[in-house]
């Protein structure tokens, strides 16, 4: 069953409580911290254990959609999560071609992900990038 939470308390004790030899779990608060720090944007986490903890943005002035983007723990075990972070097709561009277009992915429209197995600190800044650019074009 999958519980939506407000806010910023909720996201930091899912952190706090995620133990990570990985270094999945610092290239998950460098996204978080990326959209926590951006005016005007909302947070929150629908937490699906043993499946998904969906971190998912959304710009204040946000009309048709209810995020920009949805930074994904992916929990299917638990002791290897990994990442992936997708946004709506037509609102970022992938000018290194990292990302997967996934045709009809997000909330039925043509979604784009980019997923992360291990910790890597380039991917996460370019993904980084592409929240930034997800949010401008959300605010529009």
């Amino acid at each position: 069953m999958s519980e939506e939470t407000g806010g910023k308390a909720e996201i930091e004790t899912f952190i706090g409580q995620w133990d990570d030899e990985s270094g999945m779990r610092e290239c998950f608060i460098a996204l978080y911290d990326t959209v926590r720090d951006i005016k005007d944007v909302e947070l929150s986490l629908v937490a699906r254990p043993g499946v998904s903890f969906s971190l998912r943005p959304k710009h204040l002035r946000q009309q048709d959609r209810n995020l920009f983007g949805m930074i994904d723990v992916i929990d299917d075990n638990p002791e290897e999560r990994w990442l992936s972070v997708c946004f709506y097709e037509d609102m970022i561009e992938d000018p290194d071609g990292l990302g997967e277009v996934i045709p009809g992915g997000l909330a039925g429209a043509d979604g784009y992900c980019f997923d992360m197995y291990e910790a890597d600190k380039s991917l996460t800044a370019y993904i980084g990038q592409r929240l930034r650019e997800a949010y401008v074009k959300a605010g529009e």
